[in-house]
Formats: C-alpha cells, structure tokens, sequence
C-alpha cells in the first residue's frame, strides 16, 4: 500500500524526494500518514478536494481486495506549524 501511494503522490508533486509516507497499522486497519513539501500540498489535494479523494478510493479498492481497510491522512510538518508561532 505504502508503494502504492509513493508512486501517486510522487508523479504529482514537483518535489518528489520530500514525499514520505509512514505507515500506521493494526490488524485489519492501516493509516497512511502524507507528508509533502508545503508547496505541494495543494496538488495532493486538488480542487475541492478531488484529487486526494481520488487516491483515497483507488487505497480503498486495492486494500478490500486484500480484507484490508486504509485511511491516508496529509500530515503537516511540525516545523512549519512551529515557526508560525
């Protein structure tokens, strides 16, 4: 799943070699957690959203094949959330 996305997201940035993913998992759950350079944020998500929904529902189709269920959730740099204080 974790490839997955990476091959996304990284096809849609202009900064591929930002884009890290971790993997959060459980039993039959797993959260993908997206970070991206702030400039590139937009792209993952898109107009209204779209875009990041997209990939989502791709997630959602490989994943139930498998018995599996995936959330992927865009995570904010610490850093940059820091120097805004």
């Amino acid at each position: 799943m974790k490839e997955f996305v990476a091959y996304i997201v990284k096809n849609l940035v202009d900064n591929p070699d930002k884009v890290e993913i971790k993997e959060v998992g459980g039993t039959h759950t797993i959260i993908l957690e997206l970070s991206v350079e702030k400039s590139d944020i937009g792209k993952i998500i898109g107009k209204r959203g779209k875009t990041i929904n997209a990939i989502r529902t791709l997630l959602m189709s490989v994943a139930s094949r498998n018995g599996l269920r995936v959330n992927l959730e865009i995570i904010e740099e610490e850093e940059e959330e820091e120097e805004k204080k």
